[in-house]
């Protein structure tokens, strides 16, 4: 659904993540979501992915990463970036999309992966309460180490729950085309 023609998807990004359970190459679509692929390319690009862990793991939902060390220290940011959840891109199974607070324009670095269908987390409206979760691209190859990962025995950890008890350490984030 997200690369609608295969001359797009040949112009597409690809952004492979190297973690500790395998490799996950995402597509990005800078066509429909062009601040937040701006967004999440800078962070590869800086290297900040390297050594954050997927932090946050809930079966049957998604998998959250791109924000905490190994030891679950919070790393620091950029500023926030405008939330372009209204882009047309649904959280289905294996889009990925930037994480953020309640407020809908409070994502930086912390992405997710859909692990099902989440048509709750698409935009209900244009409220705070209804913003919903930006889409920026869709794992293209990959997916069973995403649920590989998403079935890794999790627990509470520094106040957080769903945090896998062995780290999920994303290696490296690089730019393949």
């Amino acid at each position: 659904m997200m690369l609608s023609t295969p001359a797009l998807a040949a112009k597409a990004t690809v952004v492979r993540l190297d973690t500790s359970m395998g490799k996950i190459e995402i597509t990005l679509d800078g066509r429909q979501a062009p601040a937040t692929v701006a967004n999440f390319l800078r962070y590869v690009k800086e290297g900040f992915y390297k050594g954050t862990i997927f932090h946050r793991v809930i079966p049957g939902f998604m998998i959250q990463g791109g924000g905490f060390t190994a030891d679950m220290q919070e790393k620091p940011t950029h500023a926030p970036i405008a939330n372009e959840a209204d882009n047309g891109l649904p959280n289905v199974m294996g889009a990925v999309a930037m994480a953020r607070t309640s407020d809908p324009d409070s994502a930086t670095a912390q992405f997710f992966i859909n692990t099902m269908n989440n048509p709750s987390l698409n935009v209900q409206s244009r409220t705070p309460g209804g913003w919903g979760y930006a889409v920026f691209g869709h794992v293209t190859k990959g997916m069973t180490v995403v649920h590989q990962i998403e079935q890794v025995a999790t627990g509470r950890m520094d106040g957080m729950a769903d945090v896998p008890l062995a780290p999920v350490v994303i290696e490296n984030a690089e730019i393949l085309k």
